[in-house]
């Protein structure tokens, strides 16, 4: 299975706003830290806040933060908002065309596959990313100044 590169991106926003709980993010800082392009992060951003994983406050002062704590963000339900199509083949797809389908074993195994793929991510939530051990190399990696308690 593979996630696609806005799938990916989601998760690296919510990362980020993450490790800056504390107050609000720009697209364009976000944009630098990962080396991506800032339109691709507005289009991301934009289906993060319609999905309801982020705030989105215009003008001066605006920004992004987190809707909900870590805690509550879980994994497997950000997957299936973001990704278009978890159907892998033509036959998990609900335009299907496959001629062998009903006589092949296939469907079966990988609807299977998809259900554990995704149960698995369904027991990790955000807070799991941002564990805190894993803050510091996070942190530094991003450019982010974490602010002791």
């Amino acid at each position: 299975m593979r996630l696609t590169q806005y799938t990916d991106f989601s998760l690296r926003v919510l990362i980020y706003l993450g490790l800056q709980s504390d107050r609000r993010c720009t697209i364009r800082e976000i944009s630098e830290a990962y080396g991506v392009s800032r339109n691709h992060l507005m289009k991301v951003v934009q289906q993060l806040a319609a999905e309801g994983y982020v705030v989105s406050t215009r003008g001066v002062g605006g920004g992004l933060t987190l809707a909900h704590p870590p805690e509550e963000m879980m994994v497997g339900d950000l997957i299936r908002a973001m990704e278009p199509d978890l159907g892998l083949v033509e036959c998990l797809r609900p335009d299907n065309e496959c001629v062998i389908t009903g006589s092949c074993r296939l469907t079966g195994m990988l609807k299977e596959a998809r259900t554990a793929f995704l149960d698995t991510l369904d027991q990790y939530s955000l807070a799991d990313i941002l564990h805190p051990r894993q803050l510091p190399g996070l942190s530094r990696k991003l450019g982010i100044r974490l602010i002791d308690a």
